[in-house]
């Protein structure tokens, strides 16, 4: 489905399967999807970027749709989040546009978490994922600082594309405090996750 350069090692797909598997049948209470909550108010950079870029933001009313998590899914995540990881280098907004906050697609080849999110988003989309699966996500990083990740629904659970993690790791695994994320019925509307401390996704990318 898609053509990337150097594709590297992947996770096995079995392994995560069954890794999942035993652990509910271990009787872990964890949650196997994270909990939503009231709406809330849009990251600041979202909505300079959908009037910049109307075709990534039209949306509207939806029924949310979950991803069939087959081998082939699998791959294609593994590949789409390496490859964006590898070919965008990291360079905060102030270095790049000169301001400290801007969500952009790094089509120059440069960007900051959420610009990472954004390219990795809009690959899968382009190849025919739909968007009420595949859901910007602000989160707190270990330092608690503002993060930005994409979050994948699936019928095996959430999932997390991160540009600080060459691997697709569940949810509940990425360890991060979940602030807010876009909402499955409509990409303009946000909604939080549990974490009500405000929280801005201007975090820098993964030093290189």
């Amino acid at each position: 489905m898609f053509d990337f350069r150097g594709q590297g090692k992947g996770l096995a797909f079995a392994a995560i399967l069954l890794g999942m598997s035993a652990t509910a049948q271990a009787g872990d209470n964890r949650l196997l999807y994270a909990s939503l909550g009231d709406t809330t108010r849009a990251p600041i950079g979202w909505v300079e970027f959908c009037a910049d870029n109307t075709a990534q933001c039209q949306g509207g009313p939806s029924q949310p749709r979950d991803i069939v998590m087959s081998q082939t899914a699998w791959r294609d995540l593994l590949k789409v989040n390496r490859w964006v990881n590898e070919t965008v280098k990291p360079l905060t907004d102030m270095e790049h546009w000169g301001v400290i906050e801007k969500w952009s697609l790094p089509t120059d080849g440069y960007g900051d978490c959420e610009d990472y999110v954004l390219m990795k988003r809009k690959m899968l989309m382009d190849a025919g994922w739909p968007r009420e699966a595949l859901l910007i996500t602000v989160v707190r990083d270990k330092k608690g600082e503002g993060h930005a990740v994409l979050t994948v629904k699936t019928d095996k659970g959430e999932f997390v594309l991160d540009n600080q993690n060459e691997n697709v790791v569940a949810w509940t695994e990425a360890g991060y405090r979940f602030v807010k994320r876009q909402s499955q019925a409509d990409p303009n509307v946000w909604v939080s996750l549990g974490d009500n401390r405000p929280a801005v996704s201007t975090a820098s990318a993964k030093d290189q």
